[in-house]
């Protein structure tokens, strides 16, 4: 029997996010390492934080102290602190923090909502932590890429990734897109990047 919370539950497809978590909670399992390349308010680290466990770590980036501080209570109140490392820097920088193998990169391209809109990911940084994210994958490992349109600059940014994804060689990944084609004004999309496991 459904609860009455079950009752009112969302559709599964209305947010790209929840798709995209969909797709993430196949590949990530306990003690795996992954990155959140733009932290925001903190939904993705924490949701990254439950599925890693207690013996995994995300290393989560941002370049604005907002997003530190709204994620930071997050992470406190589930008690994630020793799974979970914060950092103030732009995501170009990942290879400065991250020097072992991922599982999985997830990126959320646009504005921090409700705050600064003219702060904004860019393509060419975007483009540099999606290939050192890439470079830093294991076999089986995937990079989560959601792409907001909607905004000034965000259409330059969504090609550069598709320019950039698209050449991926297949003999060694699998690029996938998934997106809606039922609305208006600017849907967003998903990349996702899959490092081949070698046979």
């Amino acid at each position: 029997m459904k609860r009455d919370g079950d009752m009112k539950k969302r559709n599964n497809f209305d947010n790209v996010n929840n798709i995209a978590k969909m797709y993430i909670k196949e590949v990530i399992g306990e003690g795996d390492v992954c990155i959140d390349a733009t932290m925001g308010n903190g939904y993705d680290t924490v949701f990254l934080a439950e599925l890693v466990g207690e013996n995994g770590k995300v290393y989560a980036f941002d370049v604005q102290e907002e997003a530190i501080k709204s994620t930071e209570k997050k992470v406190k109140k589930l008690e994630f602190e020793d799974r979970v490392e914060l950092i103030l820097d732009g995501h170009e920088n990942i290879n400065n923090y991250v020097k072992g193998s991922i599982k999985c990169a997830v990126f959320n391209l646009g504005y921090l909502p409700r705050c600064e809109h003219r702060i904004i990911t860019k393509p060419d940084t975007t483009i540099e932590a999606i290939k050192q994210s890439v470079a830093l994958l294991e076999e089986n490992g995937v990079v989560c890429i959601s792409i907001y349109t909607g905004h000034e600059g965000g259409m330059e940014e969504r090609n550069a990734v598709f320019d950039y994804a698209a050449n991926l060689d297949q003999k060694e990944y699998n690029v996938f897109e998934s997106k809606f084609i039922n609305q208006k004004n600017n849907p967003p999309s998903i990349i996702l990047i899959e490092k081949k496991k070698q046979v």
